[in-house]
């Protein structure tokens, strides 16, 4: 199954409701996104980056992952 930067939007979107988020790619595989949240105030990087890959729910999991890469880029307002 092939997923769409709209399919990862919503799942990050599902976990930060008010998040501005940018997510590109168009190979259905390799993606980029950008993820400003009020949430991520006190978090280092890595935090950061952990609660939005918690929030893809295993998609990049394991060799069945159905998103391959993502590059992401993560702040607080």
């Amino acid at each position: 199954m092939t997923i769409q930067a709209s399919d990862i939007e919503a799942m990050i979107r599902d976990s930060f409701p008010n998040a501005k988020i940018d997510v590109q790619g168009d190979d259905g595989q390799h993606f980029s996104a950008m993820v400003e949240d009020d949430s991520f105030r006190g978090m280092n990087r890595v935090q950061q980056q952990r609660a939005v890959y918690a929030a893809l729910k295993g998609k990049m999991d394991g060799p069945a992952g159905e998103l391959h890469a993502l590059a992401l880029t993560t702040r607080a307002p």
